[in-house]
Formats: C-alpha cells, structure tokens, sequence
C-alpha cells in the first residue's frame, strides 16, 4: 500500500499501485485537468507513471518550469507528426527543447518553403485538437531498430544504435505516429493548444559538415496564449534591435566570408569597442589589477600540461614552423602563469592579480557564427588572481562587489547568478572539488545571494559562478564568471614561499566581467537599441551649421569640445537643415548642435536631442559641463 508524500507536507495512502494521474485526481479535479506530468522522489516522469511504494510525489503542471519543457518536448513531436503526415517521404532525426521552444531536424528532398510552414501549423492544430492520447512502450533495442528501418527512418536507427547497452529504449506513439524519446510527454495532444513555428534553417546531421544537410524548423510554445503573445512581442523587438542591423546602419562593423568570425571594426564601433576597454581599463587598476600581455602562439607542449589539450583540443586552432606545432590561444590563463613564474613571490605578496585584454581564438563551427554574439576571434576583460586558500573568499565577494557596480554602469540591474559544480570529465580528486565548490557557495552567502545550482556544468579545472543579465526587452546574457581553480598553478609549475619557507602552490582564480569583448558589445548594441548614452555613443554630438556663412564658427565648436575630450563631428555639407537633422537623427547621435546666424552673433549653440527635443542655447561652457556631468555619470540616455 504506497503513501504518497505531497509537497505540502500532507500524505495520501491508497490500497494499489497508483499512477500519477490518479494522484492529480485524488486531490482534484482541477490539479488533475492542469497536469502535465510529475516528480517521483525529484525525477521527472509521465502522468502514467506507477508509483508502487512510498515515494515523495509533485504533480507539474504548465506554471512549472519543468511543466513548460514538457509542453515543448511534447510540440516537436507534435511537429514531426504533422510533417509525416503531410509529407511522407520525410524523415524525422531529433528534436530537442531549447531555450523558448523546440527545434526538429528533418530529411526531406526540397527546401520546407513558408507556405509549408503555415500547412504544417495548421495540421498540428488539427492533431491538437482531436486529444490523442500519448502513451509511452519500452521495447527490445532490436525491435526498436527493425521497426524504424522498416518505416524507412535511417536516423532514427542510427541513434538507438549509438544508445549505451544498459540504457533502456523507450518509444512515444500518438496515433499513427511513432517517436524514440526518454520523455516524459504530456498525456495527450489536447493540452499543446498553444504554439508557433519561426522558422527554418539548414543543420548537418550531428552538427558535423561533412554529413547530410537537414532542415531545421523552429517553433515555440507556451502554456497559455498571453505568454505567446508576449514572447512574439519580445521576438519582434528584438528583430528591430539586431546588433548586425544596427552596426551598418551606425557603420560599426562588418564580417565577410573571408575571415568567419572575425570583425572588422570602423571608426565608429572602434570607438564604442574602445569606451568599454578603457572603462575596464580603469576597473583593473582601481582593483589592484596590474595588466600584462601575453603571446598568441605557444608551443602546444603548454597547452598539453595545462589539461586544455585533453579537454578543448577540438576548439583550438594549430600552426607549425620549423617542426614545431604552436596553438594559437584560445584562452590567456596559461600565459597569465607564465609571467606569475617569473619570480618567487612570498606570501606576504598574495593575492597578485594579473589582467588582460587577452586576444583569444576558438574553433567554433561555422553554422554557430552570428555576427558579434558568437565569434572565432574575440578579446576578454580576463583576470587571474594567485592566492592562498585562506583568501579565496574575500577575493571572490570583492570580485561580486566589483562586478555588480560594472553592470549598473553599463545599465544593467537585473543579474541572476548560477553556481557551476563538478563536471563529470575533470581534473582533481573530490576533496579538491569538495574546497573550490564550498568557497564560493561561502562567498555568495556572504553577500546574501540567492543562486541557482547547475550540476555538472563547471570547467574542467574548478568550479565557477555565471553572472546573467537581463537586458532591456528582458533578455538574459551569461557574461561573467569567476572560477576556483586548484589545479592548473600545479601542472604549470606555479609556487610562492609560505610563512613556513616551505614551497605551496597557489590557488587562481579565473575572472570575467564584461567576458568576450564582442558578444559584450553586441548585447550593448542590443539593450540599447543602438541610442547609446552620451558616455558609450561612439559620436557624441554633431555641429551642423544652416548656411555657409556659420561654417567657420561650426568648425571651431566642434575642434574646441574634441580638445575637451568630447567624439564630435561636424557636418557643413550645403543641404537643408531639416535634411542634415534627420540624417543624424537616423544615426542616433545623442545631441546635435545647430547654429545659424543667431547663434553665431551671440557665440551660443543650439542643443537638439536624438528624440527631437529643443533644450535652447548654450555657450560653449556650459554646453561642456554639461556633456562632461553627463558622461561622469553614464546615465541612460532619455
């Protein structure tokens, strides 16, 4: 007779084995409409799972995380359903959930066109509709094999012949539609009412272009209409604030076939690239950072002692000369070591902290490029910081501190912070893991810190902390990270003299704010919608004057307030005003400073803001307080 313990604290006992259903049921008849599926001692299984003993139960439902992943587990299959039975001759591979929704790759013999897609959606809102009931078979591998070959479905073959030995082989069928998935899936396709596919993309089986191009259809969904229309919403939004859209239209920076996931900056994103790097600049000096520059090219035989050969060998880039094979860097800690060992550093000396605007490269695959977001060739704000155990939990509140003033600068409040722990390939015994983990869940205690926990998803090295922030169409970015890390100092040869004059080695601890320099641009790009605030605007103010006879006083504004410090330009072209003032509006230069005769006669300029707004005259004094109020104190541009 299994007791059933309910989150609440309550317990029901029932005379049988009960499925998860029944216990939706026996509570009532409103939990049992709205269920999904549930937790059985925290695993995550179908409603039609029997409980058989005494066991802790949840019942999921779509206002739970995990609730909304079934939903969308269970859509891409719903998807697959549709595209077999619209076209037969498909074949249907994997189809994961990913963030807001779910993807399914397909083999078909032509391109899916839009119009597909909306037959496509229209057919899953007839499967829907009908509440099919989903129910789940373990089978023999064997059997699963044969079945899948025999309805022509190769992939689906493949995978299950690739599934370790001891892992069983479970199938999902909806109608006439069979699928391989671990799920778990909702009961039936009556509750995937709320749903909508994006697009489609092309993806090599396996990820790997050496094998066949398939296609990709996005989709997303929801548990209920209002969070539909708020994603499309935010979609939308975010296609108006494309980084790569905006860097043309401001001349930032551009990317060619010729170097893939290389940038090439202009002037204009050079300048905004070059704000972020010297306010980070002066962030490393403020906190005792002393900056260093290492080499792009080391021999590989660093890389092999330092573990990343082993663990990132597939991400690297090579060279050789004169038979010997170099790694182009795709990381700068190795480096930052190098220069640490230089010297025997006593105790007295630690924590020594090195940073550097590292220039890293990375094998990324080519289909994962995406303008500034995702690239092969990026710069870091990387610190590393040697210490003794005993100051690893200082440094890492100071580093939290540091951090959290960094975002507010660049208009960022909302950070939400994960604790990455032991990864199942890793370096170091448990006790070590066991230290590293417990600093910094210590350190983010002290600073009162609530976090989420991410099993398994540290470096190979140590442990670390993910810093997210939210942008303004709500958004959230992995920027920083700061790791503990035990291990590498020792491989490399890392020592400083303890107050026993004995030889230790030191803990470093690996630290980003900003992280890749690019992606960290792109965001910004993103967040603001390319209106810069007057600090970060790569032109701050252009001087336009209405006839030629003010084009000589425009060009001394314009040369005194670039003597101030100030990115000013000048436009004198012989073109009407209105003309001129919306050209740089379209640009988005924070101010424009206008001046016709009047203001030549009173040595005065007239301010416009991007928005349109008139704030009158200035003399050039005051229009210089307040450009240099203004950018002290990087305030949002309104």
């Amino acid at each position: 007779m299994p007791v059933i313990r309910l989150p609440d604290g309550s317990a029901r006992a029932f005379d049988h084995p009960v499925t998860l259903m029944e216990v939706a049921q026996s509570i009532g008849p409103g939990l049992a409409k709205a269920a999904l599926a549930g937790r059985v001692d925290g695993k995550l299984v179908d409603l039609s799972y029997v409980v058989e003993g005494d066991a802790s139960v949840e019942i999921v439902t779509g206002k739970d995380e995990a609730g909304l992943e079934v939903i969308r587990h269970s859509t891409a299959h719903l998807l697959a359903q549709a595209v077999k039975a619209l076209y037969p001759s498909a074949q249907v591979t994997i189809g994961p959930v990913v963030e807001n929704g779910f993807y399914y790759d397909f083999a078909f013999e032509r391109p899916f066109t839009p119009e597909d897609l909306k037959a496509i959606e229209k057919k899953m809102a007839e499967l829907a509709a009908k509440a099919i009931p989903i129910k789940r078979q373990v089978v023999p591998r064997e059997d699963a094999i044969k079945f899948f070959r025999d309805q022509g479905e190769h992939y689906k073959a493949e995978i299950i012949e690739e599934i370790p030995p001891d892992e069983q082989i479970s199938l999902y069928s909806q109608g006439d539609f069979t699928d391989l998935c671990r799920g778990p899936h909702v009961p039936d396709t009556g509750k995937l009412r709320v749903f909508k596919l994006m697009k489609v993309a092309g993806a090599y089986w396996r990820g790997d272009a050496r094998n066949a191009m398939l296609q990709r259809i996005y989709g997303t969904a929801w548990a209920d209409q209002k969070d539909l229309d708020a994603y499309l919403h935010r979609v939308e939004e975010a296609e108006k604030r494309d980084h790569r859209k905006i860097g043309k239209l401001l001349d930032l920076f551009h990317t060619q076939e010729e170097a893939p996931g290389m940038v090439f900056w202009h002037p204009n994103g050079w300048a905004l690239y070059q704000q972020v790097e010297q306010y980070m600049r002066r962030v490393f000096r403020e906190n005792g950072y002393q900056e260093i520059r290492c080499p792009q090219i080391l021999d590989v035989s660093l890389w092999k002692a330092s573990g990343h050969w082993d663990n990132f060998h597939d991400n690297m880039f090579f060279t050789s000369s004169e038979n010997r094979e170099y790694a182009v860097k795709p990381m700068n800690c190795p480096g930052h070591i190098q220069v640490f060992k230089q010297h025997l550093h006593s105790y007295r000396e630690l924590p020594i902290r090195y940073g550097e605007f590292g220039s890293c490269h990375r094998n990324e695959p080519s289909g994962t490029l995406h303008g500034l977001m995702r690239v092969r060739g990026f710069s870091q704000d990387d610190g590393h910081i040697f210490c003794t155990e005993d100051q690893i939990e200082g440094e890492v509140v100071a580093f939290i501190d540091t951090l959290r003033r960094v975002y507010a600068d660049f208009g960022f409040d909302d950070i939400q912070y994960k604790l990455s722990t032991r990864p199942p390939k890793r370096l170091g015994d448990d006790s070590i893991w066991d230290k590293a983990e417990g600093a910094l869940a210590a350190a983010l205690a002290a600073q009162g810190i609530d976090y989420e926990l991410q099993p398994g998803e540290g470096a190979f090295y140590g442990p670390k902390i993910e810093f997210a922030l939210k942008d303004a169409i709500g958004r959230v970015w992995q920027c920083g990270t700061i790791q503990v890390d035990f291990m590498m100092p020792g491989r490399l040869g890392a020592e400083y003299v303890g107050e026993d004059n004995a030889r230790h080695t030191p803990v470093m601890l690996h630290r980003a704010i900003v992280g890749s320099m690019e992606r960290f641009i792109g965001i910004l790009i993103e967040h603001y919608a390319g209106y810069f605030p007057l600090w970060l605007a790569p032109v701050q103010a252009v001087v336009l004057n209405i006839t030629g006879n003010q084009a000589e006083y425009a060009a001394e504004l314009a040369a005194e307030l670039v003597k101030q410090g100030f990115r000013v330009k000048t436009d004198l072209r012989n073109e009407k005003i209105g003309f001129k003032i919306r050209e740089h509006s379209l640009q988005r230069v924070p101010y424009l400073l206008i001046v016709g005769d009047k203001e030549l006669n009173s040595r005065t300029v007239s301010v416009r803001t991007q928005k349109g707004q008139d704030l009158g005259g200035f003399s050039l004094p005051d229009l210089i307080r307040k450009f240099a109020d203004e950018v002290a104190s990087r305030a949002a541009f309104h």
